[in-house]
């Protein structure tokens, strides 16, 4: 009787396990390296969605208070202050410093005055004029626990009606201030008053991460020195052309603005105001922290910026003045 065939299982060659650890390497090495891409993709998107909508949030709410500005001609009264920010410099960390932020206060009828209630019986006692101000800060956006994370935060303020108009035993009324008692700015900013500094209360909390903000005024003048009158328009921009105040009264503007056509600006007319701003990403944010980072140069900073940061801008047409 035969005995059964037995059959011989051959096992893998060594060349061809080197071939198949090869063959895994490359697609895993593929893998990781789209899963890579993928994910800094996604970051980066998801930084840039963030920054849009923190940038929109600011862009918004200043949009829709110059869209309601109030002024009046034929008086002393000063009813807008722009003026390059005295306090620059303490406006961000050791390694990066905003490079643009003013110190905005002007009057407007926005519709979250009342705390939101205007046109409420009761709640609203029927005015309508209020003083709004803006400004960037750098400081915690919580205050809550020992964390020393800072970021730079855009506040605005705003003063109901019933202050604005008459004021009460602490505060002075912010309408009819002149250029001959005080500036709009400093009557906002006097310790005994409205206090600049409690604008950094959550409450005033609109948006994070605005690393500079700026706006340029058109304003609309008579170009006299031809044969005949040329209407122009001449952007004035806060921090630049020497310019470090624009104030809006109802007998003209008065800046310190040394441009083209700078004597024909101060009996001109503002026509609209181009707000910019520069978004951080929470990457660079953190990244500036004191002591995390530090640039060699200049050149350094501005990559740095280049790849961190989103610019947005809008041109607002501003009511007759």
């Amino acid at each position: 009787m035969k005995a059964p065939h037995l059959t011989r299982r051959r096992g893998f060659t060594l060349m061809e396990l080197m071939v198949a650890m090869a063959i895994t390497s490359i697609i895993v090495t593929v893998l990781v390296s789209i899963t890579s891409s993928a994910l800094d993709t996604w970051n980066r998107s998801r930084s840039e969605l963030r920054a849009s909508r923190m940038g929109k949030m600011m862009i918004d709410s200043m949009t829709r208070d110059l869209e309601s500005l109030v002024t009046r001609r034929g008086n002393s009264n000063e009813w807008l202050s722009a003026i390059v920010d005295p306090e620059l410099s303490k406006i961000g960390s050791s390694s990066l410093k905003s490079t643009g932020a003013s110190r905005l206060i002007f009057f407007t009828a926005p519709t979250d005055r009342y705390d939101g209630n205007a046109g409420i019986p009761n709640l609203d006692n029927g005015g309508d004029v209020c003083c709004v101000a803006y400004t960037l800060d750098w400081k915690r956006p919580v205050q809550v626990g020992a964390s020393k994370f800072k970021t730079f935060i855009l506040n605005r303020k705003l003063v109901d009606p019933d202050l604005t108009f008459s004021g009460n035993a602490k505060f002075k009324p912010l309408l009819g201030v002149t250029s001959s008692t005080n500036s709009l700015d400093k009557v906002f900013t006097a310790s005994d008053n409205y206090d600049l500094g409690t604008i950094s209360n959550s409450a005033n909390y609109t948006s994070e991460n605005i690393y500079q903000f700026s706006i340029t005024f058109q304003v609309q003048v008579t170009d006299s020195s031809g044969t005949a009158p040329i209407v122009r328009t001449v952007p004035v921009a806060m921090g630049s052309n020497g310019t470090t105040s624009f104030r809006v009264l109802g007998t003209g503007i008065l800046t310190d603005y040394s441009g083209p056509y700078k004597d024909e600006v101060l009996s001109g007319r503002v026509t609209a105001a181009m707000i910019s701003l520069t978004v951080l990403s929470d990457l660079a944010v953190d990244q500036i922290q004191e002591g995390k980072r530090t640039f060699p140069n200049d050149k350094a900073k501005a990559e740095f910026l280049a790849k961190n940061s989103y610019n947005f801008s809008n041109m607002v047409q501003l009511p007759g003045m």
